[in-house]
């Protein structure tokens, strides 16, 4: 199983919500940069917050990675979801290649969870890509690849 936890591009800093936030100019070369190091990977899946700046990041890295199937949004991958729900619904999805698309403190208490098996996660700034490894998405049962930073 290989899981690929990538944090949206640099989003302005006001909307009229925290969810209408769009990517910047510098936000979209950053997601650029980041999903060139997915090219050539045997993705199955790329899941992703409703939020815009969310939507904006999985869009280019579809569109840059020629992905086939649709970006499937779901509402667990903002902001503050439950680290453990996340954990259980990709575990759900059956899938061996997936690479989520969400936003801080999300994605660092993910990571710290699947390889730690706590929050305390690695810092990842904007359009940071975290590839993990392991038999399965369970906590503290993932190898932490690499980390890289846009």
């Amino acid at each position: 199983m290989k899981l690929w936890v990538l944090r949206h591009g640099e989003a302005e800093p006001r909307a009229n919500s925290d969810a209408e936030r769009r990517l910047t100019a510098h936000g979209r070369e950053q997601v650029l940069h980041s999903a060139a190091r997915l090219m050539g990977q045997p993705l199955q899946a790329i899941i992703a917050s409703p939020y815009v700046r969310a939507q904006q990041t999985a869009a280019i890295v579809h569109d840059t990675l020629g992905f086939a199937e649709p970006v499937r949004t779901v509402p667990w991958l903002t902001p503050d979801s439950d680290v453990r729900e996340v954990i259980d619904q990709v575990e759900r999805l059956g899938l061996e290649h997936v690479l989520l698309v969400s936003h801080q403190p999300l994605v660092s208490c993910l990571v710290g969870m699947l390889v730690d098996g706590h929050r305390q996660g690695p810092g990842m700034s904007t359009a940071s890509l975290a590839e993990l490894e392991g038999a399965a998405v369970l906590m503290a049962s993932m190898t932490l690849c690499c980390i890289n930073h846009a």
